[in-house]
């Protein structure tokens, strides 16, 4: 059963996703800020991180960067999400080291396809 962390902030957001990702077979680990993320991820790298961007404190294109210098989470694909859908924000996040990027709210389908991908189920 693959892994995927799921870093989000907002409560609603956070329980709809992680139980739409559980109903379709994966295992989910939720980090409701960046700050969280580090001690996570010291006792288990999941197969995908969905990074929203938009977090207190360190926001998700910091956060992404952290992870693409490190050796030990370099190689774990990172999809931005997040409610900003204007002109420049998709190149953004893939400049800050993220995978592929997707919108809220989110199309499940379509993020599931991305998930796929990137994982290679």
């Amino acid at each position: 059963m693959p892994t995927i962390m799921l870093v989000e902030d907002n409560e609603m957001n956070r329980d709809m996703l992680s139980r739409r990702l559980e109903r379709k077979g994966f295992k989910v680990m939720i980090a409701i800020d960046g700050e969280q993320v580090p001690g996570l991820l010291a006792n288990q790298l999941p197969d995908l991180i969905l990074m929203d961007i938009n977090l207190p404190g360190k926001d998700g294109h910091q956060i992404t960067g952290e992870l693409k210098s490190d050796s030990r989470t370099a190689g774990i694909p990172v999809i931005a999400l997040t409610a900003h859908a204007m002109v420049g924000d998709r190149d953004k996040a893939i400049a800050a080291g993220c995978d592929d990027y997707d919108t809220k709210p989110v199309d499940m389908p379509r993020l599931l396809g991305k998930i796929k991908t990137l994982i290679k189920q």
